[in-house]
């Protein structure tokens, strides 16, 4: 029997897109909010107070 060739759309799809990982920013789950500059500001501070804490007490 002989080899049936995919056709090939003529827009190239992108692998995330195709797999559906950019949708996942559309999608509203329940939970805390946390803006990405304000987690890592937090563990900046935890890590600091973390030494702090070991240079003082310890």
């Amino acid at each position: 029997m002989g080899m049936r060739k995919k056709k090939q759309k003529d827009g190239a799809r992108m692998p995330a897109q195709g797999a559906g990982l950019l949708r996942f920013f559309e999608e509203d789950t329940r939970g805390v909010k946390v803006k990405p500059e304000l987690a890592v500001v937090l563990a900046i501070a935890l890590i600091v107070g973390s030494i702090l804490a070991t240079v003082f007490f310890v």
